[in-house]
C-alpha cells in the first residue's frame, strides 16, 4: 500500500505485506482473539491515485496478502497512497483518518467493527518490521517514499491555506485567524447573555411590583 507502486508489481507487494503480518503476529500473540473472529473474512484495499488493489485475507493462522481473490469482500478499506502512508508511517489514528474521510471503509457492519478493533489494539512498527524482514537497504527506501509523500501533501495543504487566507485578504474578507477570534468573542458573548437575561427578568418583575403597588 505504502510502495513505490508504479514501480514494485502487485504480487511482490503482496509478499512484503505477508512477510511483514506474519513477522508481526508471530510475536503478538494477544491479536489472536481479532483473528478467530475475523477467520475466513476478506478485506478489499483499494489505492485510488495507482488503481492498486490488494486483498487482505484472514484466517485463523494470519493475514495473507493477495493480489486476487474471487470469494466474497466483506470489508472495502480505499485511501490514496499517500492516505496509506500516514497510516502507517505518520503515526495517525485509524479512527482520526477515517473521521477525516482520508479512510474510506465500507462493507458488513460487524465485520467492520472486528476490522476496526484490531486495527486499534494493533501498533505495528512498519519501518522496524521491514528492516528486520527485508533489511536496513529496503527498509529505508520504503520509510524514506513514505515520508516523502506526507511531507510533500502537508506543504501543498499550507500553500493551499495561504494561497486562500491571501486572496480573502485581498478581498477584505476575514481570513482563518481572525474568523477563530471573532468565533471566541461570539461564544464570551454567548455566555453572557443567559445571566444578562436573568437579570432583566427579575428587573422587570420587579418594575411590575412596584407598579402594581
Amino acid at each position: 500500500m505504502f510502495l513505490p507502486l508504479r514501480l514494485i508489481p502487485v504480487p511482490v507487494q503482496c509478499v512484503v505485506l505477508t512477510t511483514v503480518l506474519d513477522l508481526y503476529l508471530s510475536t503478538h500473540h494477544g491479536l489472536r482473539e481479532h483473528l478467530d473472529a475475523l477467520a475466513g473474512r476478506c478485506c478489499r484495499i483499494f489505492v485510488r491515485d495507482s488503481g492498486v488493489v490488494i486483498f487482505l485475507v484472514f484466517s485463523h493462522d494470519g493475514i495473507k496478502a493477495r493480489p486476487e481473490f474471487r470469494g466474497q469482500v466483506d470489508v472495502r478499506v480505499e485511501s490514496t497512497t499517500t492516505g496509506f502512508a500516514r497510516l502507517c508511517f505518520g503515526g495517525e489514528d485509524a479512527d482520526d483518518l477515517v473521521f477525516k474521510q482520508v479512510l474510506k471503509l465500507s462493507g458488513d457492519s460487524e465485520t467492520m467493527l472486528r476490522f476496526k478493533k484490531m486495527l486499534a489494539e494493533t501498533d505495528l512498527d512498519w519501518e522496524r518490521e521491514l528492516r528486520l524482514a527485508f533489511g536496513d537497504f529496503f527498509g529505508d527506501k520504503v520509510v524514506r517514499f513514505a515520508r516523502g509523500l506526507i511531507a510533500a501533501e502537508q506543504k501543498a495543504a499550507q500553500g493551499a491555506r495561504q494561497l486562500v487566507n491571501g486572496g480573502l485578504r485581498r478581498m477584505g474578507a476575514p481570513d482563518e485567524d481572525r474568523l477563530q477570534r471573532w468565533q471566541a468573542q461570539v461564544e464570551v458573548v454567548a455566555r453572557k447573555l443567559p445571566p444578562l437575561k436573568g437579570r432583566v427578568t427579575r428587573l422587570q418583575h420587579r418594575l411590575e411590583e412596584l407598579t402594581r403597588s
